[in-house]
């Protein structure tokens, strides 16, 4: 009788996997929603992007044409050019309109920007539960919904209020993963070629790792012609998924030949892509050396023909000025290298992305000269391209530690139940502890917690705090007392302010807009009197500043003696007539006066 549990149990988990797995994403989503109220109430949206995603749904509820991306509360009266799409805005959109006749507008986006951030976890457990029943055991996809929460820099992209497109995006690299792994070779094609679209058409974010499934689905079937049907299924679902989206989502200004979207440029490179690889996959010659050198010469015909048609874009696609490439985007801390980054918050990033691929290629060396291997090499490359973009850019941390997952679940399959069957029973308890800390990567986190490891001192505390205090609720709610107008303030609190008052902005942080960028940065480092000229030609009547945000620290570094510089140290022009605000207000406020010296002496 006791040797037929655990077959029972693992019949129970494999009969009803997906059930199983959406109730354990219902029960995270409730303990979030739960614990996490508190920032829901408050309209917590800690990022500008995800404030800019609100602005963005909001605009589409009032009116805003489907195609129109333009964001008219930003440096009025042209407006700010935001390159997204609206795929992501739609289930934002939709729980508003649920929640709306029962709890009334306000209420109604706070849930929204709760909920909707939890969806697209829903895909990655669904596709990660798929991928280790084939790829390790039945049972293992439990292990791995453990092994994921603790994927900190990933699990934040779904967190309540994280309105943005992180969450689908990673979602959709989930599903490539699935598609990889997937024995059905014609349906694990078309689930990498909608993958990849889909994502594509929400933002070019992942473009390198789609890229890098395509290239992993074309050399697989160079090694294997029965292949054949992945990668025409691939193919189609690619080019056609890629033009549908384009055409359905693609902004008015997406429709111009730039290159940080889903534009024609990229458009044209993905259908012939897919049409390239749907004839090489219905030729399908026998010679392995035959499908080598077509897949050789139609990424050649391909790179090259980008290259001649499309030279702006083999530079950084962004198309930024010098000067705002040096004074900004170089300095984006997600888009340095992990190596640049302090050990404190290097760490935790990288530890289970390490033991991830540790674990694919241990797994993908165990399953040599079986039918496995065709299933883990695909994975375990993809895994080792993930580690690698942390090389370039740390913002790639979330999508790493998410492609981890089925190579440390594989790691922790073996090693946990070693250690919990071993005959020492120090092994058996302390080790099979030790080996799941080590291998699912919390080890990280609770050496930075309890090791003095680049701990921040009080200046860092002070600048961390600061734009948090200003940004909250109560502290911008207080402006909504004065009459609609343009305020002139910092690049990373533009988004921030039209959220949560009715007030414009000047700028926030999107490259299409860097001359609106630029007049801030120039503004703020300049002499006052460049200020006051700079202030008068956006229209602008009131400055509004946030002693000791980040964005600050930086014009005080650069121009000390600067308008700035000079506010900070308590020297503020005549021209500047201060408007009070609420006792302990983090923020500072002014309105702009742009009378001449006479008249305001006359006065």
């Amino acid at each position: 009788m006791i040797d037929t549990v655990p077959s029972r149990f693992e019949t129970l988990l494999d009969r009803h996997w997906l059930r199983i797995t959406l109730a354990a994403w219902l029960t995270i989503a409730i303990y979030w929603m739960v614990t996490r109220w508190g920032a829901v109430h408050w309209l917590a949206l800690g990022d500008t992007d995800d404030n800019m995603r609100l602005m963005q749904v909001r605009g589409l509820l009032a009116g805003q044409g489907w195609y129109d991306l333009t964001q008219y509360r930003l440096n009025p009266p042209h407006g700010f050019n935001i390159h997204w799409s609206r795929i992501v805005d739609l289930p934002i959109a939709a729980l508003i309109l649920i929640f709306k006749p029962f709890v009334g507008t306000a209420s109604a986006e706070r849930l929204a920007c709760g909920i909707a951030p939890m969806l697209p976890l829903a895909v990655v457990m669904g596709a990660f539960a798929f991928t280790v029943r084939r790829l390790i055991a039945t049972p293992a996809y439990a292990l791995a919904i453990i092994i994921m929460l603790g994927a900190t820099a990933a699990m934040l992209m779904f967190m309540p209020m994280r309105i943005d497109h992180h969450g689908w995006q990673l979602a959709m690299l989930a599903l490539t993963v699935a598609g990889l792994a997937d024995r059905r070779r014609a349906r694990g094609g078309a689930i990498v070629g909608l993958a990849t679209a889909t994502s594509l058409s929400i933002g070019l974010e992942m473009l390198p790792y789609g890229a890098m499934a395509g290239a992993i689905l074309t050399l697989r079937w160079v090694w294997d012609a029965g292949e054949a049907r992945r990668l025409a299924a691939y193919a189609l679902t690619l080019g056609g998924g890629s033009a549908l989206g384009f055409a359905v989502f693609a902004s008015n200004a997406n429709q111009a030949m730039r290159c940080d979207a889903l534009t024609p440029v990229w458009l044209s490179v993905l259908v012939l892509a897919g049409a390239k690889l749907f004839v090489m996959a219905r030729l399908n010659p026998q010679a392995r050396s035959a499908r080598l050198a077509m897949a050789a010469v139609a990424g050649a015909i391909i790179a090259i023909g980008f290259a001649l048609i499309f030279p702006q874009c083999l530079s950084r696609p962004e198309g930024v000025s010098d000067e705002l490439a040096r004074t900004w985007l170089n300095n984006v801390r997600e888009a340095k290298p992990i190596y640049k980054h302090p050990l404190r918050s290097a760490l935790p990033i990288a530890a289970l992305p390490v033991m991830g691929l540790i674990g694919a290629i241990v797994a993908t060396w165990r399953a040599r000269g079986t039918a496995a291997f065709a299933l883990w090499a695909p994975v375990a490359l993809f895994t080792g391209f993930a580690v690698a973009m942390l090389l370039w850019q740390v913002r790639a941390g979330p999508a790493a530690q998410l492609l981890a997952v089925p190579g440390a679940t594989a790691l922790a399959w073996v090693l946990v139940p070693w250690c919990l069957g071993h005959r020492f029973l120090l092994v058996r308890v302390v080790g099979s502890v030790a080996a799941f800390m080590v291998v699912s990567g919390l080890f990280a986190g609770l050496a930075i917690r309890w090791l003095p490891i680049d701990r921040p001192d009080k200046r860092t505390d002070i600048i961390n705090r600061a734009h948090g205090r200003c940004a909250s609720l109560p502290a911008m709610r207080v402006l909504d007392r004065i009459p609609a107008s343009v305020i002139f303030t910092h690049v990373d609190l533009g988004p921030r302010l039209i959220t949560l008052t009715h007030h414009y902005g000047i700028a926030g942080p999107y490259h299409r807009n860097g001359d609106a960028i630029l007049d801030v940065h120039h503004a703020f480092t300049g002499s006052p009197e460049n200020f006051r000229r700079i202030a008068q030609a956006h229209g602008a009547r009131l400055l509004l500043t946030c002693p000791n945000i980040p964005e600050s620290t930086v014009y005080r570094a650069r121009a000390r003696d600067g308008f700035y510089g000079q506010l900070a140290k308590g020297k503020v022009p005549a021209w500047l007539i201060p408007v009070p605000l609420p006792k302990g207000s983090p923020l500072r406020l002014w309105r702009i006066d742009y009378a001449d010296p006479a008249s305001r002496s006359s006065r």
